[in-house]
């Protein structure tokens, strides 16, 4: 049983060195040189990066979850010889861990494959190295000369509250990030599809970096340079196991990388879980139906229990996703970070399927106001009339009444659905303010939901005294499949007001509209 550990040695210039590139065993170690001025070792005994004489901690190493002990093979080759990489592998008995050197590439490129969390820590790789040499991290992650104040991970530093956890960047947005010293710069690249086995989706975020005695940094994979693969950290969906990365630690004499690095050599390698870019397929298409002044900030994922993709969307709605694996995918179209429509998509390899999206339907902006609507706007010099109102999509917002009351009747809603938009869909109704329990039941062609329970509002009359300030609610309904018309038959929505109470006319109990949503 060899328990991988890494001493990695950073020439200061990064350099070629004398030995030139290739794999040299030594006693119960194994020293790679990647003829770029990075050399590394192993020693048999802790698969982790162990001594970098220029850039490791020599107290703490640099490993893979919280180190692991694994039985260790290695391919290895001299350039002389055409050998171009050298690769290792460690193995457990639920996780192999990839290192693999190439030829003038001064980083190590790794990868994790996985079939169960890790029973102890977190699947992440961290790189500890030397403070004295690699000083500049994030200040707000640099926790020196701190004082714990909650947990064990936030700190009061002078008068600043920092924590490792502040350094996050949202996954879609993490490609590469790194820490620097003099003349030298170590950086954790996650190019292309690297996430696509991690969990929590495009705006997902988790450590990158943390300053103490070492200087930290992460990639996360299940849940400090690291990236993590998956972690606990506010998660929001089930972990995934199979292949996380590939991901490289990369250095420089101070400049940013591309993080758009080659990763074809994956494919003559022997790699668990490894699909070539050859048996992957694609989605292109046109997201629609969102306001315009969200063109620069809507974003389309793609997700199953085995894989993650994101893409955002060019000005005009246009996106290609990125080389997938072959499945079937919960599409999903984002507003900012707001779920708008969903579909589902199939992914074959060596294609590149066609899947539009659009916002199923909305009315309204949700802003807590609603402003917009008719009746809303308290300078009208007199008020329309407020129904009972039949409203159909696409019409003005603003023939939509701001508010419906018991005993003045529904407010009802006419909408057609592509056959893509068909299925189970939820519907969000958001409302700012009720008189006497007022709150909202929905009817949907053939199906009624459940009456809501009475909501937390001001026990007070509100939209008579020209106001729509309570307290903002959002209730959602779940619209089982198989009760909304696709193609040209129309849907039929009606919205009335339950309540306990009575009243007349416009002091019957009633909400106030913010905005309703499908999708």
């Amino acid at each position: 049983m060899l328990c991988f550990v890494f001493a990695v040695i950073v020439l200061a210039s990064l350099c070629s060195t004398v030995a030139g590139f290739g794999l040299t065993e030594s006693g119960d170690s194994y020293i790679v040189d990647t003829s770029a001025g990075l050399i590394f070792t192993g020693a048999s005994m802790v698969p982790d990066l162990q001594n970098v004489a220029f850039a490791q901690d020599s107290s703490k190493y640099s490993q893979i979850a919280s180190g692991i002990d694994a039985d260790c093979s290695w391919v290895r080759g001299g350039h002389d010889n055409n050998c171009k990489d050298c690769f290792i592998t460690c193995t457990t008995s639920t996780l192999i861990q990839y290192y693999v050197a190439r030829y003038n590439d001064p980083a190590i490129h790794m990868a994790t494959y996985t079939t169960a969390e890790p029973s102890v820590g977190e699947l992440r790789f961290i790189a500890r190295l030397s403070q004295t040499t690699i000083p500049n991290g994030y200040d707000v992650s640099d926790i020196v000369g701190g004082t714990a104040i909650e947990g064990s991970d936030v700190y009061l530093v002078g008068s600043e509250t920092r924590s490792k956890f502040y350094s996050s960047r949202q996954f879609i947005d993490d490609q590469i990030h790194g820490v620097s010293g003099s003349s030298i710069a170590a950086w954790m690249i996650i190019p292309g599809t690297g996430y696509e086995s991690s969990s929590g989706g495009p705006f997902f975020r988790d450590i990158d970096n943390q300053g103490t005695s070492q200087q930290e940094f992460y990639f996360c994979k299940f849940h400090p340079l690291s990236i993590r693969l998956n972690s606990g950290h506010t998660q929001t969906e089930s972990f995934r196991t199979g292949l996380h990365g590939p991901y490289a630690l990369w250095f420089t004499t101070g400049s940013t990388p591309s993080s758009d690095i080659d990763t074809s050599f994956w494919d003559a390698l022997d790699v668990t879980g490894w699909v070539s870019e050859a048996d992957r397929g694609r989605v292109t298409g046109s997201a629609t139906g969102y306001p315009s002044a969200y063109s620069d900030y809507m974003t389309v994922g793609f997700s199953n229990s085995v894989a993650q993709y994101w893409v955002r969307t060019d000005s005009d709605g246009d996106f290609v996703s990125p080389y997938m694996k072959p499945g079937t995918y919960t599409m999903t179209l984002y507003k900012m970070e707001l779920a708008v429509a969903t579909q589902s998509v199939t992914v074959t390899a060596g294609s590149v399927k066609t899947s539009n999206i659009a916002s199923t339907e909305a009315i309204g902006e949700i802003d807590g106001t609603p402003r917009g609507f008719l009746n809303a706007d308290p300078s009208d010099s007199r008020m329309s009339d407020w129904g009972p109102v039949t409203f159909t999509i696409g019409n003005d917002v603003d023939t939509f009444p701001m508010a419906i009351f018991k005993d003045i009747g529904a407010v009802t809603v006419k909408f057609t659905l592509s056959s893509s938009q068909g299925g189970a869909r939820t519907l969000d109704i958001a409302t700012t303010l009720a008189f006497a329990g007022g709150r909202p039941v929905v009817t949907v062609n053939d199906w009624t939901s459940s009456t809501p329970s009475v909501p937390d509002q001001p026990d007070s009359r509100g939209v008579t005294r020209g106001t729509w300030r309570g307290n903002n609610i959002m209730y959602t309904y779940s619209i089982p499949s198989g009760y909304l018309n696709t193609g040209s038959t129309v849907n039929t929505l009606t919205i009335t007001v339950a309540s306990g109470s009575s009243g007349s006319d416009f002091l019957s109990p009633n909400i106030v509209f913010d905005g309703l949503r499908l999708y």
